[in-house]
């Protein structure tokens, strides 16, 4: 290996030093400042593209058609220009035995579709699709060969309205799908909720768009790959889930995955986007091996607007079933989900199963979802940040409002009357999803009497402008699949975790070391946390959804307390004294009460005996233990956002006057990080319901591919984002926690669109909430 890959392995860990953390032990419920802050804020973090600053550099070649037939590709020009070291397209890639093509989930879906190929062969299906790539010896060099291939193509016709690709006149987009649809998800129990609806005194209906979304993450995805005969392939990379990729990686290139090593140093955000496999770095590893040298890929912004995974993109019609009391009976939820071009690993059936969390807190006996997902002339649709629970959670509150005004009863006392009783718990829904603890309604009431003294309903102010007030509660699903937490002690005393997820924000360096620290008799600053290096720690599933705590940090804590158990039995020996009498203190142990000071062993003292000889029958030298974890059920987290409003009819602009989060993930391990977790998220919640969209043109190419036509939120957008808690453990795992990472991200959208709706007078209003749109609705 080389130096400077040496480095990247150093860099990959996050630093847990006595200086990058708080003094003492910080165990469970403090919230020191996170540890990773200091190094990005003196600039001394590492992104790939700071590394492989000698290889070669890659770049693509991209379809300017949103679907066409790639007539021929001609490559001469390119290969002469001096500096460019190859140029490869579909036919050089196809010749080998490796599929190259990125694996998709076929199981979950209707019919059998290829995966995604790395580069196009004789079609492309969304604008911006790699056709052709270009390894030279520098990035201005493989500009110039991008430049100069010459791509005929015949441009075919475009949709890219998930509603009307299924129509007779859409274009097909594989012949496995004739009518573009990849999939039908069917939730809940169709006649038992047509019975309801049957049954019910009113009935609301809403028509509504879950506008399409672009991540647009602090740094691009990237990789750098290097290729070795013998050791295989390392590929350094922008990755939220190393093992995930080298087993995507490994599929892709036809290699087993003991042979592929992923480093994921600092990741410059996520937000799902770099949960996904991509054309880039599959492209990398296999010019590399083709090489003989490392070989580099940093999209470009616009690159990763156009190719890069996008969210959302909904269209759903929602109805509710009430009786003459204001009770829910049904719900009905029919939608339309745009999923791409391609289907992206398990994106194509992703929208399938949105609307298990469509009963939000409500006790609703019946709901019936189908969602069928739509292939579309446009980028791959898959995870960002919340993953169907923002849209599940949009269409039942929006619903909620909507019922509220057209049976003249307030919104909040409709949502009171519906919440599932705090005893009812666990609570299943009707269409399968397994609450395991809740108490919503002191979330609802601290939300709305934050909100109490300001005017809604259209008040007018003195300016003239109409004040709104909107709330809306929701519940988010978090944690599931396994995790691995790896807790060894050096002979020193000092202690290293290890653990399957990654941190790009999260402050896992931060939040571990307190869950260690809150077991074991040392201080957190002596603890260092690892991650992001598949040749480093034990296979685990990586950070998205919201579960990286939840299963996580419960391996972390289960391992913690297998190396305490361990520690009290070599403590004990030591000091020559039965387990039951020992007591932890904050640097070691004691076997009395009264803390004679020959009674005592520091728990440096212990690690040194557990590596050393004398230790109790039964034990084997050493002081760690692995744990990979797996929860039974998923740990929902709940809450209620409101937003106070007033809007400008003339102009159609609003200013957000106050915004109040209560939220309840059960116990917060660090509270400080809780809190900047849901400023994030509200940031993006609000960014989807204000500003963002990706839109494309009539000839299918992404109009929104840079950030002057991509409206991202800016600090001056934004409201100050006051956050309160409430604490109401799950009782599905040790730690009590659940997550909070998208809790933002859901109940933003509804609550904003509910208090403009609400100050204008109107039952609904598609997001964004652009000022033309508002203006248009307010002299209707």
């Amino acid at each position: 290996m080389s130096g400077e890959e040496s480095v990247i392995e150093a860099e990959g860990s996050v630093p847990a030093t006595a200086d990058d953390a708080a003094e003492g032990a910080a165990g469970i419920g403090d919230s020191p400042y996170r540890r990773e802050d200091a190094r990005a804020l003196r600039g001394e973090t590492t992104y790939t593209d700071d590394f492989g600053r000698e290889a070669a550099a890659l770049a693509f070649v991209r379809s300017p058609h949103a679907h066409a037939h790639v007539e021929s590709i001609d490559t001469d020009a390119a290969e002469a220009i001096d500096g460019v070291t190859a140029v490869y397209t579909w036919e050089d890639l196809a010749a080998g035995d490796a599929p190259m093509r990125l694996p998709v989930r076929t199981g979950p879906l209707d019919c059998e579709v290829p995966g995604h190929p790395v580069l196009a062969g004789d079609r492309v299906r969304y604008d911006g699709q790699p056709v052709a790539a270009v390894v030279a010896q520098d990035r201005y060099h493989a500009a110039d060969g991008v430049e100069a291939v010459d791509v005929e193509y015949d441009p075919l016709p475009v949709e890219d309205d998930p509603r009307e690709a299924v129509s007779e006149d859409a274009p097909t987009l594989f012949d496995a799908a004739p009518d573009n649809v990849a999939a039908v998800g069917e939730l809940g129990d169709r006649e038992e909720t047509d019975r309801a609806f049957a049954e019910a005194a009113e009935i609301v209906s809403v028509e509504l768009e879950n506008n399409r979304l672009i991540p647009s993450a602090l740094e691009p995805r990237a990789a750098l790959a290097e290729h070795d005969r013998t050791a295989g392939f390392t590929v350094t990379m922008t990755s939220q889930s190393p093992h995930g990729h080298r087993r995507k990686l490994s599929h892709t290139l036809g290699v087993p995955e003991r042979q592929i090593r992923v480093i994921s140093p600092d990741v410059g955000g996520g937000f799902g986007h770099k949960g996904h496999h991509h054309p880039g770095e599959a492209m990398a590893a296999w010019a590399a091996r083709e090489l003989g040298e490392a070989v580099k890929w940093t999209a470009t912004r616009s690159a990763n607007y156009r190719e890069g995974a996008h969210g959302r993109d909904h269209r759903t019609t929602a109805e509710l079933a009430l009786d003459s009391d204001g009770q829910f009976l049904g719900l009905r939820a029919d939608t339309y989900a745009g999923i791409g071009g391609y289907a992206l690993g398990g994106g194509g059936a992703m929208p399938g199963w949105y609307g298990r969390l469509l009963a939000s807190q409500y006790e609703i006996p019946a709901i019936y979802c189908r969602s069928r997902c739509v292939f579309t002339t446009t980028a791959p649709v898959h995870s960002y940040r919340g993953a169907g629970r923002p849209e599940a959670i949009y269409v039942t509150e929006r619903l909620v409002d909507v019922a509220a005004d057209e049976l003249g009863v307030d919104p909040v006392e409709l949502r009171r009357r519906n919440l599932i009783d705090p005893e009812a718990f666990p609570h299943e829904t009707a269409v399968g999803a397994t609450y395991d603890s809740g108490n919503y309604e002191p979330a609802l009431d601290e939300a709305i009497d934050a909100v109490s003294e300001y005017p809604s309903g259209g008040e007018r102010d003195d300016d003239g402008r109409l004040r709104g007030v909107g709330i809306a509660s929701y519940v988010e699903s978090t944690g599931g699949g396994f995790e691995s937490g790896v807790v060894r002690v050096h002979p020193d005393g000092g202690v290293t975790v290890s653990a399957g997820t990654h941190d790009h924000g999260q402050g896992h360096g931060t939040i571990y070391a307190q869950i260690v620290a809150d077991e074991l008799p040392v201080g957190a600053g002596e603890i260092e946390v690892v991650e992001g290096d598949t040749d480093k720690i034990p296979t685990g599933t990586g950070t998205f959804g919201s579960r990286s705590t939840v299963v996580g940090g419960n391996a972390v804590a289960e391992s913690a307390a297998d190396v305490l158990a361990k520690a009290e039995r070599i403590a004990a020996h030591e000091l020559d004294a039965d387990p039951d009498e020992l007591e932890q203190t904050e640097s070691g142990f004691r076997a009395d009460a009264a803390g004679a000071d020959e009674r005592r062993c520091s728990f440096a003292d212990v690690a040194g005996a557990a590596y050393g000889r004398g230790l109790p029958a039964g034990l084997s030298p050493g002081l760690e233990a692995t744990t990979f974890y797996e929860l039974e059920d998923t740990a929902y987290t709940f809450g209620t956002h409101a937003v106070a409003v007033a809007v400008d009819p003339e102009t159609g602009a609003f200013e957000i006057e106050r915004y109040v989060a209560v939220d309840d993930c059960g116990v917060r391990v660090n509270p400080r990080i809780v809190e900047g977790q849901i400023h994030g998220g509200v940031a993006q919640g609000l960014g989807q319901a204000q500003s963002e969209r990706a839109t494309y043109a009539d000839d299918g190419e992404l109009a929104a591919s840079t950030m002057l036509d991509y409206a991202l939120p800016r600090a001056s957008d934004l409201p100050e984002i006051e956050t309160r808690a409430k604490e109401t453990p799950s009782p599905g795992n040790e730690l009590g926690v659940k997550g909070i990472g998208e809790a933002g991200t859901i109940a933003a959208p509804p609550a904003l669109v509910n208090a403009v709706t609400d100050a204008l007078g109107v039952d609904h209003l598609d997001m964004p909430l652009s000022e033309e749109r508002v203006r248009a609705a307010s002299e209707d």
